[in-house]
């Protein structure tokens, strides 16, 4: 029992010392400490294992690189703190946490003042850290009812002019990372003040990432299926109202002045009915314009303004840093950093950082950053970074981001890179990156790169991966097609090919390309006869060449029928004259093996020729005999036939 008893007993007094430590304030419990040249921090670590608590505090306010040498015995830890921290600092407690920051700053709001008789006055003074006491410069001080403003210097001093006439003032200072803070003052007295800010507080919840690299995107889009399995994509952008000074133009034409103003300034914006400036910061509004949205505003050469709602004309140019409603017209060039509702024009170019929903014109070139609802027309060039619904109407080229929904019309091309469902009509070249309904039509060459529904009409040549529709060109390529490729050459990778070796009652030995699919294919032919002529010649030749069209449908046990129109020339020793050879043919065809067939079937021919001299050694009668119909002077029918063999 004594065993047992002098084992719970030490353990008892252990628990009723730990209670007792946990029980007393942070401050009053006693510590002994003693180290010699230790870095502050390592002692803040110590003395935190000593008075079993823990400490808080913002690196920034300590040096914690300090060395300290110090010997104390049975002193509180105030005590210890105080012997620490000279001044400047103050110590408060939550729950087991003690908290470490600098001692706010008391200065007397309003150091000096004195009545004003003029019809301005001015006001004063320094922004300084509320904890730290440090001077904050770049820090944006202004009135908000007379948009009067300036920007503290180095030493964190301002000077502010205000007028007399108003009644009331508040004086605000804003700086990024610091709560905005407004002081209400006494008008009409020149005074000098001293303003104190306190830094932003972050929360526990707050979870920073530092690296620059990983900042977040401007903007996500999610896509959401419906019950009637639609999607709907809603896109969420992250708002940023110094967009405008990060574009060249911006960096050129507005100093770090009005830059500095928009990072302190991105919580406050106004509105007024009117605006007049000579440049940029010269303005009615004063140096704030451009944290105002306007009724009317009016640029003599150029203005930066928060935004307009209603009319802004401009000399050379407009700037706007937010959105721009009903109509908007400069000299040179126009730029919104937001949205854009209603008409742009410029006679060289237009910027919108958003969407636009209405028309931009512009003389040379437009540039949505996001979205279009409406028209673009552009002298040479317009630019579509997001999706389109309306137009594109351009000199020279077109560019569409992503979906198209409407019409692109271009002097010479056309570039959408994923849906379209509307036509695309350029003068040499159209491309869509993904499908198509709708149509192409282009001087050259139309590409698009998955399905088309619809059609494509090119000078020269088509593409399309897969096709459900319609080309017409002179050389038509797809993939794969359930539609239609007419043209002198049609290549369809995945569709018909054959090889036609065969015979016919003018040409004894003919050749044949055929490339397309079953539902329609092209024919390109070529023959010759040698030694197969009237019984005058010793050697009575022929050559031919031409082009057709054919279809074929498939039967059972690998039978097959073919039907074909073409229409060939015959060379019959000068090419001064056209022999014209027409040929409508249907044969049946039977398959011997994968990549091997043989056929053969009746044809009506129509031969029509304007050749009157006999060139010696050539054929003189198309046919041979005389068994013919006659449909004028020059021109003949009869029936015929078609045998050969197919490869591949």
């Amino acid at each position: 029992m004594d065993r047992v008893f002098k084992k719970i007993v030490p353990i008892a007094m252990l628990c009723l010392a730990m209670l007792s430590t946990e029980a007393q304030n942070i401050l009053n419990r006693s510590v002994s400490l003693e180290v010699n040249r230790q870095e502050l921090a390592h002692v803040l670590e110590i003395l935190s294992n000593k008075g079993n608590f823990f400490f808080s505090y913002n690196s920034n306010i300590i040096r914690k690189d300090s060395l300290v040498t110090l010997s104390v015995y049975s002193k509180t830890v105030k005590q210890v703190l105080d012997l620490l921290f000279r001044e400047g600092y103050e110590f408060k407690e939550s729950g087991n946490y003690l908290i470490l920051r600098r001692t706010p700053i008391r200065t007397p709001l309003v150091t000096h003042q004195d009545a004003s008789e003029e019809s301005v006055y001015y006001v004063s003074g320094y922004v300084l850290d509320d904890q730290t006491g440090q001077s904050i410069g770049n820090a944006s001080v202004y009135e908000k009812h007379q948009l009067a403003s300036t920007i503290s210097n180095s030493d964190g001093y301002f000077r502010l002019k205000l007028k007399s006439r108003y009644e009331k003032a508040a004086i605000s200072v804003s700086k990024q990372y610091y709560v905005d803070t407004t002081v209400i003052i006494q008008p009409r007295y020149n005074q000098q003040l001293a303003i104190t800010i306190n830094p932003l507080a972050i929360s526990d919840n707050t979870t920073i990432i530092a690296p620059y690299s990983f900042a977040a995107p401007d903007s996500i889009v999610i896509d959401v299926r419906g019950p009637d399995s639609t999607h709907w994509l809603y896109t969420y952008r992250k708002t940023d109202s110094n967009n405008v000074e990060k574009t060249a133009m911006g960096q050129w034409l507005l100093s770090t002045w009005q830059k500095v103003q928009t990072i302190n300034l991105d919580k406050f914006f106004t509105a007024r009915p009117y605006q007049m400036s000579l440049v940029p910061g010269m303005s009615t509004n004063g140096r704030l314009n451009s944290q105002v949205t306007n009724n009317v505003s009016l640029n003599i050469l150029g203005g930066y303004s928060g935004g307009v709602n209603g009319v802004e004309i401009g000399g050379l140019f407009n700037i706007d840093k937010r959105d721009v409603k009903i109509a908007q017209a400069g000299g040179l060039f126009n730029m919104v950093g937001g949205n854009l509702t209603g008409v742009q024009l410029a006679a060289v170019h237009n910027t919108v950082l958003d969407s636009v929903v209405g028309v931009q014109i512009g003389g040379i070139t437009n540039h949505i950053h996001h979205n279009l609802l409406g028209v673009q027309v552009g002298g040479i060039y317009n630019h579509v970074s997001g999706s389109t619904n309306g137009a594109q109407i351009s000199g020279i080229g077109n560019y569409n981001n992503h979906d198209f929904i409407g019409w692109q019309l271009s002097g010479k091309f056309n570039v959408n890179r994923r849906d379209l469902r509307g036509s695309q009509m350029g003068g040499v070249l159209n491309i869509n990156g993904r499908n198509l309904k709708g149509a192409q039509l282009a001087g050259i060459l139309n590409v698009n790169w998955k399905t088309l529904h619809g059609a494509q009409v090119a000078g020269v040549l088509n593409y399309a991966k897969r096709l459900k529709g319609v080309q017409i060109g002179l050389v038509n390529i797809a993939d794969t097609s359930d539609g239609y490729s007419i043209g002198l050459v049609n290549i369809i990778f995945k569709g018909y090919h054959k090889l036609s070796i065969y015979a016919n009652e003018v040409i004894p030995f003919n050749a044949a390309f055929k490339t397309g699919n079953t539902k329609l294919y092209s024919i390109l032919l070529a023959g010759v006869s040698a030694g197969y002529g009237n019984e005058s010649d010793s050697i009575a030749k022929a050559f031919t060449f031409g082009y057709g069209m054919g279809r074929e449908l498939s039967l059972k046990n690998n039978w097959g029928l073919n039907a074909e129109l073409t229409s060939q020339h015959i060379y019959l020793g000068s090419w001064d004259y056209l022999n014209l050879l027409s040929r409508a043919s249907f044969h049946v065809h039977y398959k011997v093996g994968k990549y091997f067939s043989v056929f053969a079937g009746p044809s009506f021919s129509v031969y029509c020729t304007n050749q009157t001299e006999n060139i010696k050694g050539y054929r003189e009668h198309i046919p041979s005999w005389k068994d013919t119909f006659t449909f004028g002077d020059r021109v003949t029918g009869w029936f015929g036939f078609n045998a050969g063999i197919n490869l591949f």
